[in-house]
């Protein structure tokens, strides 16, 4: 069933990419750190594989492929990132506390999930936005606690940007090492490759997430007028 559902919308985002190119990414980026939940692994991967190992993606009249190209990959998906959690952080810095407690379960945030984001962010302060944009989950709602406390815009964007690069840098190498991987038969490296990254955002996520959430201190981001 999964398999039946998978490879036409796989077959469809590669096709797309190879017209689309980098300003797909950039819009599909941009939705991922927003209101869809379009996981990034399956945006960035596809991308770098097909600029590495095909004629490269379109950036206007040119196609880029090699490194460029990687270069590129990752520079779309970080403005893509920037460009969704600016959105989520203005609407959460222009609607409020009250009415995202209100109205925040439509885009699958409650009012349990806000306070506990609330907590994590007074904790770590901007460099949990940098944490949170390596955590699936996390990095797509990190704009709307940080909108409410009024966070700096200058640091809650330079912490975007790092935390988004970085990430992004990671998928694509990823993307390249699997697909390179795929094609030789080697599955027993693309599964070591897989784990390791899931062990280490298992490890991110018990270290800086699961601990301090499960904690006992409370309290809310602190606003910065």
């Amino acid at each position: 069933m999964l398999k039946s559902v998978f490879q036409p919308l796989a077959a469809w985002y590669l096709g797309a990419l190879k017209t689309g190119g980098y300003p797909l990414i950039v819009l599909l980026m941009t939705l991922e750190s927003s209101f869809l939940p379009i996981p990034a692994e399956v945006i960035i991967p596809p991308a770098a594989h097909l600029a590495w190992a095909g004629d490269g993606l379109r950036l206007f009249a040119f196609h880029l492929s090699g490194w460029p190209a990687q270069i590129a990959i990752v520079a779309a998906g970080v403005l893509g990132s920037w460009l969704g959690t600016t959105l989520m952080y203005g609407l959460a810095r222009m609607a409020g506390r009250p009415l995202v407690l209100r109205y925040g379960k439509l885009v699958l945030f409650p009012p349990e999930k806000l306070e506990k984001a609330e907590r994590w962010m007074s904790h770590y302060g901007p460099m949990g936005v940098l944490i949170a944009r390596l955590l699936p989950g996390a990095r797509q709602l990190v704009g709307i606690p940080t909108g409410i406390a009024r966070m700096d815009y200058k640091l809650f964007s330079i912490f975007t940007l790092l935390g988004a690069a970085i990430w992004c840098s990671v998928l694509c190498w990823l993307g390249v090492r699997i697909g390179a991987d795929v094609s030789k038969g080697e599955m027993h490296r693309v599964m070591f490759w897989v784990g390791g990254v899931a062990l280490a955002l298992g490890a991110l996520y018990y270290f800086f997430v699961h601990r301090h959430l499960t904690g006992k201190t409370g309290g809310r981001m602190p606003r910065a007028e």
